[in-house]
């Protein structure tokens, strides 16, 4: 019986590259970010609402882009907050 190889439990350089890109940018950057992929979402949203969204992986890769970017917007905040006490 073949046996399967196991995942890396690194991340892949897709993934790396995007949270890099993201820690790269500063608060007001991230804050446009997550609005601009938020109606993006909203629009994709629509989309599939009306029968004209063929690839409905897109929601899901956009949902995680949203939740990447505002939890780095959080863990900038809270770096600022501990370097103003």
């Amino acid at each position: 019986m073949a046996t399967r190889k196991k995942k890396d439990a690194a991340a892949t350089p897709a993934k790396v590259s995007k949270a890099q890109a993201l820690r790269d940018k500063d608060v007001a950057g991230l804050q446009t970010e997550i609005k601009d992929l938020q109606k993006a979402h909203f629009g994709l949203r629509m989309q599939k609402a009306t029968q004209q969204l063929s690839n409905t992986s897109t929601l899901r890769v956009t949902r995680r882009d949203i939740a990447r970017a505002k939890t780095i917007l959080a863990q900038k905040q809270q770096q600022e907050t501990q370097a103003a006490k």
